[in-house]
């Protein structure tokens, strides 16, 4: 018996570990499964002149198919959404015409795209679309425990419909939404290291006291410490009495005008003491993590999908030229140290660094077109993982007009 069940375990890891190597593909079907779409991921990474792809299930229909795109930045609560006025603004949208395909969009199959049409059959239509280089990531402000429906923020949703024109009103049962997130990672090459110094000179005195501040690089991974180098030469008659070292986050909200908010992240206060005629030399450590933060409404994260945490948002990197009205939420750090001075006030200097996730390895990510593992050999039916996206299917759902009316 105990042979059988190592036998089990066994057969099991090595089911698990062949699935990791499998190409992953999310799809989502409308409320009477007449249409579904798969992509072959939900995060899209923002690359230069790249263009993205898609794939349509469709059973028999009368009607063309249509795909939205739409980036759009909500700055209100949904409850708030009242007497025709939306907390809202489209910064970009873009629909074409996905089944029937037309003949001037038509592109060369990916490996993805081949496996699709063999797997699902004569029903399945490729189709593609373009995230343009110059909107903002995706980007949500930390609700309120008391706050209920959609968060504000910059999100991405595609949208497939069944209708005889684009102008037509679209039918939930026949359409299917689809969230996703425009992402960045951080630069191969990073900046210089940050040192900022200042020197204060206090009333009826010529001494003064040097404040001194450095990291040890500008980029920084999400969940890293930052090592903060603070230098103090006080030449003054004054006592420092306390060093304060917080990490703050910035962001910019780009709409009909531009407002700042911060926030500190993490942050530190020692009663080190730098008497008169002394010099003082310490490393401080921080780790900004939304873990110590989930309570700060306001709060920039990094787009979120449901069912999955998220954590603080990543710097934004702006293309040169982009123009402001279509950033959305501009998400920048600073480090701040602060001398607090006896009966001179504050003395303080600030360092900008930059946070973001890593550039994962083209090797670990799993494959999407005919990329193989070398531990296992595919044929030529290889199997697909299907992920489901998360959806609420609300019992009763009716839309405005009768079912007769539908398209599909």
């Amino acid at each position: 018996m105990e042979y059988i069940i190592a036998a089990l375990d066994l057969g099991l890891v090595f089911i698990l570990l062949f699935s990791l190597f499998l190409p992953s593909v999310f799809k989502k079907s409308s409320p009477n499964c007449k249409l579904t779409v798969y992509l072959g991921k939900r995060d899209f990474v923002d690359h230069l002149d790249r263009f993205y792809v898609g794939f349509l299930l469709i059973r028999p229909l009368l009607f063309p198919v249509f795909v939205t795109l739409t980036c759009a930045f909500r700055y209100g609560r949904e409850d708030l959404d009242v007497l025709g006025l939306s907390f809202r603004k489209d910064l970009f949208i873009s629909t074409f015409q996905a089944y029937p395909p037309l003949p001037e969009e038509k592109k060369p199959l990916t490996r993805l795209q081949e496996r699709l049409i063999k797997k699902l059959g004569d029903q399945a239509h490729p189709f593609y679309f373009t995230i343009p280089q110059n909107l903002p990531c995706s980007v949500t402000l930390q609700p309120g425990p008391e706050d209920t429906g959609k968060a504000c923020g910059v999100d991405y949703e595609i949208r497939a419909f069944c209708a005889k024109s684009t102008e037509e009103k679209m039918h939930k049962r026949n359409s299917v939404r689809l969230v996703i997130r425009k992402v960045q990672f951080a630069p191969e090459k990073a900046g210089p290291q940050p040192v900022a110094e200042t020197t204060r000179h206090f009333l009826m005195s010529d001494r003064s006291l040097h404040l001194e501040a450095s990291l040890d690089k500008e980029l920084y991974y999400h969940g890293e410490a930052i090592n903060v180098n603070v230098h103090v030469t006080n030449n003054s008659s004054k006592t420092v009495k306390r060093v304060k070292v917080s990490v703050r986050q910035y962001a910019d909200i780009c709409l009909f005008s531009t407002a700042q908010y911060k926030c500190p992240v993490a942050q530190i206060e020692q009663d080190d003491q730098v008497t008169p005629s002394s010099t003082f030399c310490k490393v401080y450590t921080l780790t900004p993590l939304l873990s110590n933060n989930r309570e700060k409404r306001g709060l920039a994260l990094d787009g979120k999908l449901k069912h999955e945490d998220t954590n603080l948002a990543s710097s934004t990197i702006v293309k040169e030229g982009a123009s402001k009205e279509v950033l959305g939420i501009l998400v920048s750090y600073r480090v701040k140290v602060k001398l607090v001075v006896s009966r001179g006030g504050d003395v303080a200097v600030e360092l900008p660094f930059v946070l973001m996730h890593p550039k994962p390895p083209e090797s670990v990510s799993r494959p999407l077109s005919g990329k193989r593992c070398p531990c296992f050999t595919f044929g030529q039916d290889d199997d697909i993982v299907f992920e489901d996206f998360a959806r609420l299917r609300l019992k009763g759902m009716k839309d405005d007009k009768d079912d007769d009316e539908a398209y599909c």
